[in-house]
C-alpha cells in the first residue's frame, strides 16, 4: 500500500490502526520516528505479508529492534514500495483508456438493443392489429440483420480491446524486468537483489536454514580499464557474469552490486559451502583467457578477490554485506586472487 492509498483510509479506521501501531512500538521499545511509525503502521494494517512475517520472526526470536534493524525494515519493506511509478502510471492510463472504450461499446450496444426491442415491439403490435404480414416480416428480418451486424461489430471491438490489454500486460512485464536488470551484464541489479534477499532472509529465519553471500571484486580493474579501455573492461564484466550464471544453482541469485563488484546470494548454503563455490568461481575466472575483439590480442589474465559471509538471524542485508566487504578487502591485503570468509576476520582480530 502506497502513501496515496494510506491517505484514502477513513478517520476511524486509520486511527484504530495508528493506535495499534503505537502500542506495538511501545511494547518493543521502537523509537516513534516518522519512518518507524510508517513501518509499524503498515505492519499493523497487514497489507505487506513480507513485512509482517519479518517482524513476527524478529519478535519470535526475541530480537531487539535497534536503530540498524529499524532502518533496514523501513528500507526493505516501506521505502522499496514507494519508488518511481512513472511506468505504472503510464500503463494505468492505457488501461483506463481501454476500459473507457469498452464501456462506450457496451453503452452503444445497450442503446441499440433498446431501439431494436422497441422496433420489434412495434412490429408485434401491428401484426396483432391485422396489418399485412409481408412488410412486417420484411421489417423483422431487417431488424434481426441489424442485430447480427451490431453483435459482430461489438465482438470485433472487444477482440481489439483484448489484444490491447494483452499488449499492456506484456509491456508491463517487460518494464518490470528491465527495472530489475543491469543493462551491461544482463544480471539482476541492486533492486532485484534486495527483493530476492528479503524473501531469502524470511525463509531462512522461518526454516532455520543457512543463507550465505559472496562478494566479488576484480583485482586491479581500474588499471586494466586504463590500459585497455572501457570497452574491454565491459567485456570482462560480461565474462564474469557468465561465469557466475554457470557456477550457481537456479535457486541462487547472481547480481551486479556496483562498479566492478558482483554478488551472489546462496539460500541453504552455510559458510563452508559458499566458500567452496567462491573458490571454484575464483579459479575458473583466473583460467579464462580474454582476447581483444578488435585486434584479437591476448590480454593479461583476470583475477578476483572474494569475501564470503553467512547470514545471522535478524540482521540486515547491509550488515551481512559489510562483513563480506571486510573479508574481501582482507583478501586484497593478503595478495588478491583469493577467497576470504568472515571467520578469518575473527582470527585476524584475535591475532592483532
Amino acid at each position: 500500500m502506497t502513501g496515496d492509498a494510506f491517505d484514502e483510509l477513513d478517520f476511524e479506521y486509520a486511527t484504530a490502526f495508528a493506535e495499534k501501531a503505537v502500542r506495538a512500538m511501545s511494547q518493543y521499545r521502537v523509537p516513534p520516528t516518522p519512518n518507524n511509525f510508517h513501518t509499524w503502521f503498515k505492519y499493523s494494517l497487514g497489507v505487506s505479508p513480507d513485512l509482517k512475517r519479518a517482524i513476527d520472526i524478529l519478535i519470535g526470536n526475541k530480537r531487539k529492534f535497534d536503530a540498524a534493524t529499524n532502518r533496514d525494515l523501513f528500507a526493505m519493506y516501506v521505502r522499496a514500495d514507494t519508488g518511481d511509478d512513472s511506468d505504472v502510471n503510464n500503463f494505468s492510463q492505457q488501461l483506463h483508456s481501454v476500459m473507457a472504450s469498452a464501456k462506450q461499446y457496451l453503452n452503444v450496444a445497450i442503446a441499440d438493443n433498446r431501439s431494436q426491442m422497441m422496433a420489434i415491439g412495434d412490429i408485434a403490435e401491428r401484426s396483432e392489429a391485422g396489418v399485412d404480414p409481408a412488410p412486417l416480416v420484411e421489417n423483422l428480418l431487417n431488424e434481426l440483420a441489424k442485430a447480427v451486424n451490431r453483435a459482430a461489430k461489438l465482438e470485433a471491438r472487444f477482440a481489439e480491446s483484448t489484444r490491447e490489454l494483452d499488449a499492456i500486460r506484456d509491456s508491463l512485464s517487460k518494464s518490470e524486468e528491465r527495472a530489475k536488470t543491469d543493462t551491461l551484464t544482463g544480471l539482476p541489479n541492486r533492486r532485484a537483489l534486495e527483493e530476492f534477499f528479503r524473501k531469502a532472509q524470511i525463509a531462512a529465519m522461518e526454516k532455520g536454514e543457512p543463507l550465505s553471500v559472496l562478494l566479488i571484486d576484480i583485482d586491479h580493474f581500474k588499471k586494466f580499464n586504463d590500459s585497455f579501455g572501457h570497452g574491454v573492461g565491459d567485456q570482462v564484466l560480461r565474462l564474469m557474469a557468465s561465469v557466475l550464471r554457470e557456477r550457481l544453482r537456479e535457486s541462487d541469485l547472481p547480481a551486479r552490486y556496483g562498479g566492478e563488484e558482483l554478488i551472489a546470494v546462496l539460500p541453504g548454503a552455510d559458510l563452508a559451502t559458499c566458500a567452496a563455490v567462491a573458490e571454484r568461481i575464483r579459479r575458473l575466472i583466473s583460467e579464462c583467457r580474454i582476447t581483444r575483439r578488435s585486434t584479437q590480442e591476448l590480454l593479461p589474465s583476470i583475477t578476483v578477490s572474494i569475501g564470503v559471509g553467512q547470514f545471522q538471524f535478524g540482521e540486515s542485508m547491509a550488515d551481512l554485506i559489510e562483513r563480506c566487504d571486510r573479508a574481501l578487502y582482507l583478501a586484497k591485503r593478503n595478495g588478491r586472487n583469493r577467497v576470504v570468509t568472515e571467520a578469518e576476520l575473527d582470527r585476524e582480530m584475535a591475532a592483532s
